[in-house]
């Protein structure tokens, strides 16, 4: 059968629009729009991928917490966050800068003010979309998405991150500045569809929620996780609305494993970058229209991988157009 014939049993997965440039109220010189698929990505001629997915490189306000093996290659750039921010976009060719507030993860975390003025370094260092996360302590959430929401109101960053128990107020600043939401649920389809369905019940629409069903790293536990992933985006493609939503896909865990860890030294980037891009790149091919990686060399072959499998399904129509404003 045709990829024309198969794709129209397929409902088209929802399109969300990330950045906002000077005509919108924002300051990006680009713009985004994820999704829009009918069908798996790369399945050649025939099947409308929907619009190409991105490379977001994860950096921190606080490095305490962040992985050695990075650290090291960043340099100086970890102690300046607006400059690690911009060498993101500018030397590491991402596509996206993923900002996260490890400094709310700290004991005792109250320096409200000192989010606002991070986010609005790393937005004038910037000139694409921004994926920001920010507390992890429900005890605070309110607060700091808060602060980050207004700080970036107008700029329409990909906020995260909301789950079950604690979703409100990442809706909440989202639906009152302008952003859209990272739903994470533990590598579940239904609970998935149920996160879904209580961030529209808050009032946010469909085509400001991405799906992040939570990614293992390689060996561990990343099988099931795309599983999961080409089950949601199955799912999804056969109907069912509350799913029909784009994913993102961070293996954050992939620079700790064991094989990372007992790496020789000579040969400690290559083993981490290797490790972190085969989750990513399995990511990809499993529907992920954002994969997130810390480590820059991890985006360079990821870039790559991501232009050979363009190439290779060149000829199919409607597939990957451009993505700037």
């Amino acid at each position: 059968m045709s990829g024309e014939a198969n794709q129209e049993k397929f409902t088209q997965i929802m399109e969300v629009r990330l950045g906002a440039t000077s005509s919108e109220g924002g300051t990006r010189e680009r713009t985004f729009t994820v999704g829009g698929a009918r069908g798996f990505p790369f399945l050649g001629q025939g099947y409308t991928a929907g619009h190409q997915p991105l490379i977001a490189l994860e950096i921190c306000d606080d490095p305490r917490t962040w992985s050695p093996i990075v650290l090291r290659h960043a340099g100086d750039l970890a102690e300046d966050v607006g400059a690690w921010a911009a060498a993101a976009e500018t030397t590491f060719g991402a596509d996206m800068v993923r900002l996260s507030f490890t400094s709310t993860r700290q004991r005792g975390f109250d320096d409200f003010a000192s989010l606002g003025t991070t986010m609005e370094e790393v937005i004038g260092a910037t000139k694409n979309p921004l994926i920001v996360e920010g507390s992890s302590e429900p005890k605070i959430d309110s607060e700091v998405y808060r602060r980050i929401g207004e700080a970036a109101e107008g700029e329409r960053i990909l906020l995260g991150t909301a789950e079950a128990d604690r979703y409100r107020s990442v809706a909440a600043s989202a639906l009152a500045y302008g952003h859209a939401v990272v739903a994470q649920t533990p590598i579940d389809i239904n609970l998935a569809k149920q996160l879904n369905i209580l961030l529209h019940e808050t009032g946010l629409p469909p085509e400001r929620i991405i799906i992040d069903p939570y990614t293992g790293a390689l060996g561990y536990g990343f099988e099931y996780s795309y599983s999961v992933m080409e089950r949601i985006r199955l799912v999804a493609l056969q109907g069912d609305a509350d799913l029909a939503c784009p994913m993102i896909s961070s293996a954050i865990d992939s620079l700790n494993v064991k094989e990372v860890r007992d790496a020789e030294p000579g040969s400690l980037d290559e083993v981490a970058i290797r490790w972190e891009f085969y989750a990513a790149f399995s990511a990809l091919i499993a529907g992920a229209e954002i994969v997130c990686v810390r480590h820059p060399g991890t985006v360079t072959l990821l870039r790559e991988a991501r232009a050979a499998l363009r190439e290779g399904s060149h000829s199919q129509e409607g597939a990957y157009g451009d993505e700037s404003a």
